[in-house]
C-alpha cells in the first residue's frame, strides 16, 4: 500500500472513531472468506460497518479520539465493527460470534467508555433504536385507539336499538 493511501486510510478511520457511537473489536483468525462476507452482509443489513485494517494504521487513527483507550485491543488479526446506533454493531458481532467460535470479541468503545466482552454482550442484548421507536409509537397509539372505540360504542348501540325498533314495527 502506498504512503498516500495509508494517510488517507488513517484520516478516514480517525473520522470513524471520532464520529461513530460504538466500535467493537474482535479477532477473526480462522474465518473463511465466505464467513467474512457473511459478517459484512449482516453488518450492512443492520446499519453497521465491518472492516479489517492494519493495526499500526488503526493505532495512528485512534490518537486524539475519544476511543483512544482501546488501542491495546489491536494486536493480531483484528476486525472492527462500528455503527451510529449504539446497539447495531455489538448485536451483529455478538450474534455472529455465537454462531462462529472463530470470531472472538475482544472489547470496544462506546464514546469514551471502554467496553469489555461483557459490556459488548450487554449492549447486544438491548433493543435497537428502531425497536424502541416502534414500542413508543405502539404505546402512544394504543390509548387513542381505545378512546376511539369507547366513543364509538354508544353511537353503535343507539343505531342497533333504532334498527331493532324499525324492524319490529315493520314485522308488525
Amino acid at each position: 500500500m502506498e504512503r498516500a493511501r495509508k494517510e488517507e486510510l488513517v484520516t478516514e478511520l480517525g473520522g470513524v472513531f471520532a464520529n461513530t457511537a460504538v466500535v467493537v473489536v474482535a479477532h477473526y483468525s480462522g474465518l473463511t472468506v465466505a464467513d467474512m462476507t457473511d459478517l459484512r452482509n449482516r453488518g450492512r443489513e443492520a446499519g453497521a460497518t465491518v472492516r479489517v485494517a492494519k493495526n499500526r494504521l488503526v493505532k495512528l487513527a485512534l490518537q486524539g479520539t475519544d476511543s483512544e483507550s482501546i488501542t491495546d485491543l489491536f494486536s493480531g488479526p483484528t476486525v472492527m465493527v462500528w455503527s451510529d446506533d449504539p446497539v447495531a454493531a455489538p448485536k451483529v458481532a455478538s450474534d455472529f460470534a455465537k454462531e462462529n467460535a472463530k470470531l472472538v470479541i475482544l472489547g470496544g468503545a462506546l464514546g469514551t467508555t471502554v467496553l469489555d466482552v461483557n459490556g459488548v454482550n450487554a449492549l447486544a442484548s438491548l433493543p435497537s433504536l428502531d425497536e424502541l421507536r416502534a414500542k413508543m409509537i405502539a404505546l402512544v397509539q394504543t390509548p387513542a385507539t381505545r378512546i376511539a372505540g369507547v366513543l364509538q360504542a354508544p353511537g353503535g348501540q343507539m343505531a342497533r336499538v333504532l334498527n331493532a325498533y324499525a324492524t319490529k314495527s315493520e314485522a308488525a
